[in-house]
């Protein structure tokens, strides 16, 4: 897809900014499918462990949507345009399908610490291709994303079994 840029006097080179777009956006899909897993866990886990994940899995849901809005306004600032209804994050998301039938508190753990995991992982190798496109902002905000996701996972993790 060719990436078309509304004029901006951000002095990064056109061709970099496309293509910081494009990687903005893909993680864009990623982030609002990761808030809507999350939000689906919210209400759907049951069991002994019901407050604690009710509530934990909202924070997670808060995290995702902080990184959408600061991804998706950093689109823009670029030139371009933010990417996220829902026909477009079902058809694009890079996260593996929420795992439905999950009802325990154990089985939302495993399949949201999962979508956390694959998140950082896709945020984190954007970090690089940020800094290879010249864009220190970008790369920061790839990072800040990176560390919150990986703090979420740390706490979704720890609601599972000891091994």
């Amino acid at each position: 897809m060719t990436t078309k840029l509304h004029k901006t006097k951000n002095d990064l080179p056109e061709a970099s900014r496309a293509k910081l777009v494009e990687l903005l956006n893909s993680r864009l899909v990623s982030a609002i499918d990761l808030q809507t897993q999350a939000k689906h866990a919210h209400w759907n886990v049951k069991g002994p462990q019901f407050i604690a994940l009710h509530e934990l899995f909202d924070k997670v849901a808060e995290m995702a949507e902080d990184a959408i809005d600061e991804i998706a306004e950093r689109a823009v600032q670029l030139g371009g345009v933010a990417r996220g209804t829902a026909r477009i994050v079902a058809k694009e998301s890079a996260l593996k399908e929420y795992a439905l039938d999950a009802v325990s508190g154990a089985e939302h753990v495993e399949a949201l610490s999962s979508a956390l995991a694959a998140f950082g992982s896709q945020t984190r190798s954007a970090i690089s291709l940020a800094d290879e496109l010249g864009d220190a902002g970008t790369a920061d905000l790839f990072t800040s994303i990176t560390q919150e996701a990986d703090k979420q996972l740390w706490f979704v993790e720890a609601h599972g079994t000891a091994r």
